[in-house]
């Protein structure tokens, strides 16, 4: 049975580019970027559109699996998000996985991407609120390469389908 993996965190986490990597490393998998479906409608304000944006993305994430593919879900995820997404993609089997660099880490310009000083202070406002109260492994990232995380992640999913067995 194919499976799903919520990649949870806070902004600059480094999921984009995990879930990038998960794709490359495990070429029967889908990425479905919350942030990139807010895009068709990017007038609304982000809270008000966030039930909207993970519809979405269970809607898409459940074709992909339908097609026979797996799927990454990468979004900073609250407790009501991720219980949504578990309702939602029963009976496929999720694994939630959660990076978290240290908040100094976090804070930072990361790979290319210039923070907005409102991202910085949000980045802030997540770190005050985790760790995630569901259940999920947390990865500390900052020491790894997107390669290593990813590997990790997989091999994660691999040791747990087989010790379910």
């Amino acid at each position: 049975m194919n499976f799903v993996i919520l990649l949870n965190g806070p902004i600059n986490a480094g999921k984009s580019t995990v879930s990038k990597e998960l794709c490359r490393l495990h070429p029967c998998m889908a990425h479905v970027e919350v942030d990139d479906l807010r895009g068709f409608i990017d007038w609304m304000p982000l809270f008000e559109s966030i039930p909207l944006n993970l519809k979405n993305a269970a809607a898409v994430g459940r074709n992909f699996l339908e097609y026979g593919l797996d799927i990454v879900i990468s979004y900073p995820l609250r407790l009501d998000d991720y219980k949504y997404l578990v309702d939602s993609l029963n009976p496929y089997p999720v694994y939630s996985v959660t990076l978290m660099p240290p908040l100094s880490v976090a804070q930072t310009n990361r790979g290319g991407r210039e923070l907005e000083p409102d991202e910085v202070e949000r980045i802030a406002v997540m770190y005050q609120e985790s760790p995630p109260r569901f259940e999920t492994i947390l990865i500390d990232n900052s020491e790894m390469t997107p390669t290593e995380t990813a590997s990790l992640i997989l091999n994660w999913i691999c040791d747990s389908a087989a010790n379910k067995k």
